[in-house]
């Protein structure tokens, strides 16, 4: 609120400043408005004037231009002054939105109090009112209290009471409610009023800001008028810049039109003089493009009969290559049926098949020989008559150009068909190049006839030989490629079966003479053989589509129209005309055939026929064509409308009724004809036949056979009919096959249904005399009627007329209503007013029954019964009679007891029903009560059941049928005993239930005790008949005791069937958190592990308050520590880890099971041995072939199937199915070494087709009492009672994915890698599933030695893709990690190993290898050794300073000589001038195995003089690490003497001038021939010790051993001026003397201050040393002395 007040105070302060900033607004606004209203009438002025200025003068124009930019400039200050404003103001508007937002939070806030309060004073109202209520309620209580207290009714006021405590206890929780609401009322009504304060406070500023927003609005008006008035400004600046624009526009466009006119008129001349050009070059283009299309299209046409003869020529060449195929695949089946029946026919000789086949073979391979070596000479015989031919051919054609270049000669123009000629004969000549003797006999047949004759002679003669083969390939082999235009057989000119009689024959006759006389008519040169690939094409060459035009149901006097296709079946190009039709169809036919000219074959073209009718006759004819190779003709028919009438049977049969019921049947006639006709039904006189047998004989029926068409004439004519049985059989199958048809015919076929109505009526006769000789035994039975006395049973409904229309269908009914007992037979007959339909006819049958009682169902089936049930049924019992009937029911004695019968007797009304209720309850005494009515093998019961009628001495048998089944059920066995069971586990007995019933029974164990279970479906089911089911007894104890109980099992009739069993609980000192392990789907050599607890829960001996471990109800188990033990079987691919251990009282112990399956060692050795062995039957098989090659024979070859594989052989122990020399070198599994490349192979293709297996483990676990040390068990009791069982369920699946390099190996080893330095290591992982995997990869420990540098996410099926994975290890130890590939479904898990090893070496040289002085362009060597310490083999390289890729880079910096000494770390010193390395070292890299050493040759070779030849040679590891450094040194002289010692004078580095040697000032002249070196040799003397020693030093002088100077004089040395250093306190030793080759002289130089030694001016010597050797030198030793305290403080 604090906030809230300053910042309104804040505002109010802007506020109070408000009104005098407002106003001076409104005057600045309104000042501005009037300057702007001022410039506005301004431009007003200046526009009029501009209007009229064009009449003006320019003076007026330039001040009224003035005018306009003066104001003009004042009203944008004047705007600009407006907008300043505007922006002053935005800090207010952001105030006011403020304010804004406050007022409406305090408003919003307000309205949320009081609907708060208005709820409240809901609520407190609503409880004021129950108050009342509970008031009102409490009195009511009251006042019935003491009445009943008057009555003393002390129930009710015990309950009264009670109400009165209850209404007491509520009114004192309203009222406390009602207090709580009045408090929050109180508390909201507080806030609201604090609410309405603070709004009181803001209703000026609510004012102030109503104020606000309006003169912002007037604000925002203003703003709006302002910016229209800028917008007319700008619209009067636009106008004032357009205007000259808009003149110089008009001027442009007058001169643009001016110019167009010239244009357009210079156009219209050139367009003349261009026309008449254009003309000219038209006709010219013209003229070129038709000669350019005449061209063209005769190119076309060559190209076309190009690609036509191509075509031709790929078909037969196709044609030639499939009878080819065809004809070798015919003569392979030929040949193998042949070799098939010739061993069947050599095995039933009993001679040798196999020398048999081999010599039949040699025969065959003999005649092949043969016929090709004839076929050879057939074509070499071709080949020589046709280079004959061509002979002849190119010696007549020379002399033709000879003949021809003298005419040219003589009349200098050839003619032009001579040139055309020979032109043609030329392109002939080379198109046929292919065939050279067809080609060069048909050419040169056409000039020399003779030739083409003897040619054609011996060809036929040569091929003439081959004939027989080439048909008898033609009958077997010619087949079309489109076989879909040649597989539908039709013969146009075969007689349909259909149409026999003779006039149809006759018109058929004369068609065919028509169509040979046009035949003959043509020209006989006209049709040419059409042969393709030397087969000849047979049969119609157009295949019609339809193949027979046909016009139906046509009317007289329309017109019909039918299109049919043609198309070309002949072998090559074709064509066809249209020759005409039939003679007696020209007046009603007309054909519109257009010719399409040649037609490639299965190319087609369009007939249209046009047919007339006049008469209402069926015509048929053809409409005859000519091809090329034959003619052909297309049928035609037209029919006219006719009746097609048939029924839908032939025999109605009504069966068997009572006399005096109706029963009514319909037969269908139908009409599929376009023609109607009316119909008459009726019956046909004498065919109406009755049987009438008396009341003793039985019922039946006699049904005569359908006459007309239902027996074949075959069968009429050659077989009698021999018994009624047969013939209604054959009128069954007869009606079954379908309805009979009767259409209007031509008069051959009414001729035909006479003769049939002859036949049957014979047959009728012949099966009437049958049925009198089968009726003659009951004759004296029959009862005679005449015939007026026999009354009509079968007639007809109410339709026997009417008329029935084309393609409809009319229903008959027939009515049957029995009036005598017996069987009858009536014939009906429907006649037709049309007279070329035939009557048909139809029977109808049906059997009269005459019984006072009889019963609808005769044999009572009460189905499968079972002994002590009662079983009812019902016996419904009908009257015929008119009377009333008094009926017994009797039951035989036997089944008294087992069967009744209610009521005994009965009476049934006439025509009416009557109901008697059978019971049946069997006995188990029913076998021997029923013997001669039950059988016992099949406990089927048959009781007859007899109904007499009392009056009238008839009776009816009924017999009732029952299968009689007992309901036992059998337990086997009928006890079990469960054992020693622990509390942890499950102990399982298998028991067979039997059903002894022949019907299904419903069973289920009830009442079953917590710690059994019955699996499957928890002890419930169902039995089929004599079915046993195997049932599992699950018991598991909850206690350890000994238990005793029964189990309970029901069948559905509710009989019991008991089942004892025993068991003892066992509690054991240990238990297992896990007792079940179901592990994952685990590909092979893939792991899966499992974690668990080995418990021990046993802490207290009380068994009131803990389950003690005990046996049964033995003794209770000591507290203590409890061991274990994990048995795992051998073979199993599981490991638990601990599998023996302690765990004391109340603590557990951690067990990892882990599940690795992998493929047995005797699999992949078996798997090995059969690879072997199959290599080497191969390898025989080859070795065979080649010898018998060798001899020149053949042998049976014999494969070794997979069945007779080695794998069977090892299991079997024997080699029954192999060959000798593969049984003898068969090496056994277990030789064979895991590591081999057959087991590898074999490893890798059974993890390949490995199909995945489910095996199941059990594992028990030894429990005893007490601890095991690590000396032994000691104190331990053990009993095999407590042992615990795991069960480990371990599904292994053939892996996904597997590694293909590494021998398949799931193993990466990178064995010893140096520390600090990476290896890399490649695997191929191979998909090997059908399917896309998706690949994920587990993380590496990212602080461990080990990455996985490349992975890959997707793998395609069989797609190999390479894994890198990397080690740099960091310390000198082992490591080991897993990397699992995880797929879909399975993991593959990768061990990776590798150990770091830290590098070390020893070398025979420490930091420095001089190689001492060599004469200059001479090589001296030396060796060093570098011993490997380490257990790594080492891979090195020797690297030089001299050598480096940053010696360049190097060489730019300032030289050593400049900096200190101690700043020089630069070790390359003088180099060679010839580029070469001064220093080479041999080898330079390779590796040393761990333990053993290398020898390193350093050869020195300077090419000059230098004393500072040096080098850094480096010794890397595996390119990284620097071993060991050595610091190479050399000196190089051209003369074998060397002087060394003393101070440097000179620089290491070399000048690249050449500088003349120093000579010393004191030396004598005559000594000064060779250059005199100089030598400083520094001497310090110790002043003040008690035994002072002399400063001494030394020089080395030597000689180097060559070969150029090993025959000279030894080299010689002097000292000069002696005296004088022995003057200054110098000594040398020795001073002169000689230095063999090879050797180093050291020459001692001693200082001792001399008495006027003066400390101020130290003396500095010089001496000379000569030496003598293969030269003279000379060198100046500078002795420089100084004397240093012994006292002095050292630096």
């Amino acid at each position: 609120m604090d906030d809230n007040e300053s910042s309104c105070s804040e505002v109010e302060e802007q506020k109070s400043s408000l009104p005098f900033l407002e106003e001076e607004a409104k005057e600045d606004k309104a000042g501005q408005l009037s300057n702007v209203e001022e410039c506005w009438r301004e431009s007003k002025a200046e526009e009029e004037l501009t209007g009229g200025g064009k009449m003006g003068n320019k003076d007026t124009s330039e001040q009224v231009g003035d005018k306009r930019g003066s104001s003009m400039e004042s009203l944008e200050q004047n705007l600009g002054d407006i907008n300043n404003i505007h922006a002053m103001k935005h800090k207010d508007r952001i105030c006011l939105l403020r304010l804004q937002r406050n007022l409406k939070e305090l408003n919003d806030i307000a309205r949320k109090k009081e609907l708060e309060v208005q709820k409240h004073r809901d609520k407190l109202s609503t409880c004021q009112l129950r108050i009342k209520t509970l008031a009102k309620h409490l009195d009511y209580i009251g006042t019935e209290i003491e009445k009943e207290e008057e009555a003393g009714n002390v129930a009710a006021l015990s309950c009264l009471w009670a109400v009165h405590r209850r209404l007491c206890a509520e009114l004192k929780q309203e009222k406390d409610l009602e207090l709580k609401i009045a408090l929050t009322i109180k508390d909201n009504t507080l806030e609201m009023w604090h609410i309405e304060t603070e709004q009181g406070k803001y209703e000026t500023l609510h004012d102030r800001l109503k104020k606000d927003e309006e003169e912002l609005k007037k604000k925002y008006q203003e703003q709006a008028e302002v910016r229209i008035w800028e917008s007319k400004i700008a619209a009067l600046q636009a106008e004032r810049k357009q205007q000259p624009r808009v003149k110089k526009e008009k001027e442009a466009q007058k001169e643009y039109q001016e110019k167009h006119k010239k244009i357009l008129e210079d156009a219209k001349r050139n367009r003349e003089k261009a026309f008449c050009f254009l003309r000219k070059s038209m006709a010219r283009i013209r003229e070129k493009n038709a000669k350019e299309e005449v061209k063209t299209q005769e190119h076309m046409e060559k190209r076309i009969q190009a690609v036509l003869s191509l075509k031709t020529s790929l078909t037969s060449n196709r044609e030639k290559l499939q009878a080819l195929q065809a004809w070798n695949k015919a003569k392979a089946l030929e040949a193998e049926k042949q070799e098939l029946k010739m061993r069947e026919a050599i095995l039933a000789e009993g001679g040798n098949v196999a020398k048999e086949i081999f010599l039949h073979k040699q025969l065959l391979k003999h005649e092949e020989e043969k016929q090709a070596f004839r076929e050879q000479q057939k074509s070499r015989k071709i080949e020589i008559v046709s280079q004959i031919l061509r002979e002849k051919a190119s010696i007549h054609k020379q002399r033709k150009s000879q003949s021809c270049t003298k005419a040219i000669k003589g009349d200098c123009k050839p003619e032009d068909s001579f040139l055309w000629r020979m032109k043609t004969w030329q392109y002939i000549e080379k198109a046929c190049k292919h065939s050279a003797g067809a080609s060069a006999a048909s050419s040169a047949g056409e000039r020399n006839a003779s030739v083409g004759e003897i040619s054609a002679e011996i060809l036929h003669n040569m091929l003439s030989e081959s004939g027989e083969d080439e048909e008898d390939r033609d009958k077997v082999l010619v087949q079309p490629e489109f076989p879909g235009l040649w597989s539908q057989e039709c013969d146009l000119h075969e007689i349909p079966q259909e149409e026999t009689d003779l006039k149809q024959l006759a018109a058929r006759v004369v068609k065919k003479g028509i169509s040979q006389k046009k035949m003959e008519e043509f020209p006989t040169g006209i049709f040419h053989m059409q042969i393709v690939s030397c087969h000849e094409h047979k049969g119609c060459a157009f295949y019609s589509k339809p193949s027979c035009i046909h016009f139906k149901d046509f009317d007289v006097g329309r017109v019909y129209k039918e299109k049919i296709v043609l198309i070309n079946a002949s072998y090559s190009v074709n064509c066809c005309r249209l020759v005409g039709i039939s003679e007696w169809l020209k007046d009603f036919i007309s054909v519109h055939f257009d010719p399409p000219g040649k037609m490639s074959p299965g190319m087609s073209c369009e007939v249209v026929v046009t047919f007339k009718p006049m008469i209402n006759e069926t015509l048929e004819g053809e409409v005859l064509f000519m091809a090329q190779t034959s003619s052909f003709a297309v049928p035609l028919k037209c029919t006219a409308k006719r009746c097609i009438l048939a029924l839908d049977k032939e025999l109605i049969d009504f069966g068997s009724h009572v006399v005096g019921e109706t029963i009514a049947q319909t037969i269908s006639l139908t009409n599929s004809g376009a023609l109607g006709t009316r119909f008459r039904v009726q019956m046909s006189a004498g065919d109406s036949r009755t049987d009438r047998p008396t009341a003793e004989s039985a019922p039946g029926r006699m049904v005569t056979q359908n006459l007309s068409d239902s027996v074949p004439e075959k069968e009429v004519r050659n077989s009698p009919v021999n018994s009624v049985a047969e013939m209604k059989e054959q009128i069954g199958s007869n009606h079954s096959e379908g309805m009979t048809y009767c259409a209007a015919q031509v008069e051959p076929q009414r001729t035909e249904t006479s003769l049939s109505r002859s036949s049957t009526e014979h047959l009728g006769q012949d099966i009437l005399n049958s049925r009198s000789d089968l009726d003659t035994d009951a004759a004296h039975n029959l009862v005679e009627f005449s015939p007026e006395e026999t009354p009509v049973e079968i007639m007809l409904g109410k339709v026997t007329e009417g008329e029935i229309g084309p393609f409809s269908s009319v229903k008959l009914q027939i009515l049957f209503v029995p009036a005598v007992p017996g069987d009858v037979r009536t014939e009906f007959v429907i006649v037709f007013d049309n007279l070329d339909c035939k009557p048909l006819c139809f029977s109808a049958i049906g059997v009269s029954m005459d019984m006072p009682v009889w019963v609808l169902n005769p044999n009572i089936d009460l189905k499968i019964c079972m002994y002590d049930r009662l079983y009812q049924d019902c016996i419904v019992i009908q009257s015929r009679a008119k009377a009333t009937l008094h009926l017994k029911f009797e039951i035989c004695k036997e089944l008294s007891k087992h069967m009744e019968l209610l009521p005994k007797t009965g009476y049934i009304q006439p025509q009416a029903s009557f109901i008697v209720q059978l019971k049946f309850l069997p006995r188990h005494s029913l076998p021997q009560d029923a013997r001669s009515y039950f059988n016992e093998e099949t406990r089927i019961l048959e009781v007859p059941v007899t109904i007499l009628t009392v009056d009238k001495a008839t009776k009816v048998n009924i017999t009732v049928h029952a299968i009689v089944t007992t309901s036992d059920l059998e337990i086997s066995p009928a006890q079990i005993n469960f054992g020693y069971c622990t509390i942890y586990e499950a102990v399982q007995a298998n028991v067979v239930l039997t059903n002894k019933s022949i019907l299904p029974q419903e069973f289920g164990f009830v009442g079953l005790p917590e710690f059994v279970e019955i699996q499957p479906n928890d002890g419930l089911g169902i039995l089929l008949p004599l079915e046993s089911l195997t049932l599992d007894i699950i018991f598991k104890a909850n206690k350890a005791k000994d238990y005793s109980f029964e189990l309970t099992c029901k069948s559905e009739i509710n009989r019991q069937f008991k089942l004892s069993c025993k068991a003892v609980g066992v509690h054991p000192p240990l238990e297992l958190s896990h007792s079940l392990v179901q592990f994952a789907a685990t590909a092979l050599n893939s792991v899966s592990t499992a974690t668990l607890y080995v418990m021990n829960p046993h802490v207290s001996i009380n068994h009131f308050t803990h389950t003690v471990p005990r046996i049964g109800n033995g003794e209770v188990v000591p507290v203590g520590p409890a061991s274990f033990e994990f048995c795992v079987p051998e073979d199993c691919p599981v490991t638990i880890t601990p599998s023996v251990g302690t765990v004391l009282p109340g603590k557990k112990s951690l067990i990892q099971v882990s599940f690795r399956p992998t493929l047995s060692d005797q699999l992949i050795r078996e798997e090995a041995v059969w690879r072997l062995c199959r290599a080497a039957a191969a390898g025989a098989e080859i070795q065979k072939k080649k010898k018998d090659e060798k001899r020149g024979g053949k042998k049976l070859s014999v494969f070794i199937t997979r069945q007779q594989s080695s794998r069977q052989l090892v299991r079997d122990g024997g080699s029954k199915h192999l060959s000798s020399p593969c049984s003898s070198e068969q090496p056994e599994p277990e030789e064979l070494m895991h590591a081999s490349e057959a087991c590898v192979a074999a490893q890798a293709f059974l993890m390949r087709t490995s199909s995945g297996r489910f095996e199941k483990y059990i594992i028990p676990c030894f429990v005893a009492s007490g601890q095991i040390n690590e000396k032994g068990s000691e104190n331990l009791s053990y009993s095999p009672y407590n042992t615990l069982y795991l069960e480990l369920h371990c599904p292994a699946v053939a892996p996904s994915v597997v590694v293909t390099s590494n021998h398949g190996k799931n193993t990466v080893d990178f064995g010893d890698v140096a520390v600090g330095h990476r290896m890399m290591k490649r695997l191929t992982i191979q998909n090997i599933s059908p399917k896309k995997l998706e690949l994920e990869f587990s993380v590496l420990n990212p602080n461990g030695p080990f990455l996985l540098v490349k992975a890959f996410g997707m793998l395609e099926p069989s797609e190999n893709k390479p894994l890198i994975i990397s080690f740099c290890p960091k310390e000198n130890k082992w490591s080991f990690e897993m990397l699992e590939i995880r797929a879909a479904k399975t993991n593959l898990t990768l061990s990776v190993t590798g150990r770091g090893v830290t590098p070390s070496i020893v070398c025979s040289v420490e930091e420095v290898l001089d190689m001492g002085y060599v004469i200059a362009k001479e090589k001296v060597t030396s060796t060093f050794k570098i011993q490997n310490t380490s257990m790594l083999t080492l891979r090195y390289s020797i690297q030089l300073d001299s050598l480096s890729p940053t010696r360049d880079k190097d060489r730019q910096r300032l030289p050593s000589f400049i900096t200190s000494s101690l700043q020089r770390t630069e070790l390359v010193g003088t180099q060679n001038y010839n580029g070469l390395s001064v220093f080479s070292i041999f080898p330079t890299e390779g590796e040393i195995v761990a333990g053993k050493s290398q020898d390193f040759i350093v050869t020195f070779s300077p090419d000059h003089e230098s004393l500072y030849y040096s080098d850094c040679l480096k010794v890397v590891l595996f390119g990284k690490e620097i071993a060991h450094v050595i610091h190479l040194k050399g000196a190089a002289r051209d003369h074998p003497v060397f002087v060394e010692g003393g101070v440097p004078l000179d620089v290491p580095i070399e000048s690249l001038a050449v500088t003349p040697p120093l000579s010393s000032q004191g030396a004598p002249k005559e000594e000064l021939q060779e250059p005199v070196k100089s030598i400083l040799l520094a001497l310090v003397y110790m002043d003040g010790e008690s035994s002072p020693a002399p400063a001494v030093t030394e020089l080395r002088i030597g000689a180097i051993r060559t070969a150029r100077f090993a025959f000279k004089k030894p080299t010689e040395f002097a000292f000069h001026d002696l005296p004088l250093l022995q003057q200054k306190g110098f000594a040398v030793e020795p001073a002169q003397g000689t230095i063999e080759w090879g050797q180093v002289k050291r020459i001692r130089v001693s200082w001792v201050p001399p008495a006027d030694f003066c400390d101020d001016d130290p003396p500095l010597v010089t001496a000379l040393l000569a030496l003598k050797g293969d030269v003279k030198e000379s060198y100046q030793i500078l002795f420089m002395t100084k004397i240093v305290s012994a006292y002095a403080p050292t630096e």
